[in-house]
């Protein structure tokens, strides 16, 4: 069963991890993707990898806090599809720290990429989401159903020592999430969020490992915290990538027409 043939979806951040996951499951499902990162290497290597699985894609490369890189993205789409169906607000990273020792850049850039950036993305492709729904309505019919998802954390909704300033972030979205859904109801756009849990990926790999951001920010949490996590998770194991990607297929799907405005957690019991 294919539940997106015929729509554009945009994945930022999409050259790994869950983004990829994302974008390659929503290729499977028939849609064509505009896939996002700010680095090229990763972000064509997912766009090579559905088209060759017979999918369509189409690549634009650039970190999504640059105030020009949305515009630009949301033009890829329409440029190279005709198109935006679906988007999903996925890019960003961690930078932790405690609370009296953060400066105001550390604090702010998180804010940046999980709270400013989504919303630049969102306003990028207002103009299509609404004229064409409001076109669709002048003229007697119901607009198709267009699909917003925002990336949340569980750091979000319950909050996290030494991550104030992603959980205020990853918080702020789901405000923002909310926000759209009665907003923009009226055009027939779902906007919802999924907040994970423990996501096996950059951001939760052992910090040991020695990754950085491209600005040299480490990425990873240390060995010790990742083995006590299990503790606190029912199913008892740390989810995948492809565990991710499932609820925002059924988000982006027509099998979500009636959800709106809400959080689905994909925590493996973590947080319920």
């Amino acid at each position: 069963m294919s539940l997106l043939t015929g729509k554009t979806a945009i994945v930022t951040g999409s050259g790994r991890s869950i983004g990829r996951a994302v974008a390659r499951l929503f290729a499977q499902h028939g849609a064509r993707v505009v896939v996002n990162d700010l680095d090229s290497g990763p972000a064509e290597e997912t766009g090579a990898e559905i088209r060759s699985s017979g999918g369509e894609a189409a690549v634009c490369v650039g970190s999504v806090t640059d105030p020009d890189v949305p515009s630009k993205i949301v033009q890829t789409a329409l440029d190279s599809f005709g198109s935006v169906d679906i988007l999903v607000n996925n890019a960003g990273y961690t930078w932790d720290g405690v609370i009296h020792k953060m400066g105001d850049k550390q604090f702010e850039a998180m804010l940046d990429v999980h709270l400013t950036a989504p919303f630049r993305m969102v306003r990028a492709a207002a103009p299509f989401l609404r004229e064409s729904a409001k076109a669709a309505i002048a003229a007697g019919r119901q607009p198709p159903c267009r699909k917003i998802i925002n990336v949340s954390s569980t750091s979000g909704v319950a909050g996290n020592a030494g991550q104030i300033n992603y959980s205020a972030g990853k918080m702020g979205i789901v405000g923002m999430t909310k926000t759209i859904a009665k907003e923009w109801g009226r055009f027939n756009i779902c906007c919802n969020a999924v907040a994970y849990g423990f996501i096996e990926s950059r951001l939760t790999q052992a910090k040991e490992q020695g990754d950085t951001t491209s600005t040299g920010i480490a990425l990873g949490i240390p060995q010790a915290q990742r083995e006590a996590a299990i503790a606190y998770i029912p199913l008892r194991r740390y989810g995948t990538p492809d565990d991710a990607a499932g609820p925002v297929l059924f988000l982006a799907s027509p099998l979500s027409d009636y959800v709106t405005g809400s959080v689905v957690l994909v925590t493996g019991g973590s947080v319920v």
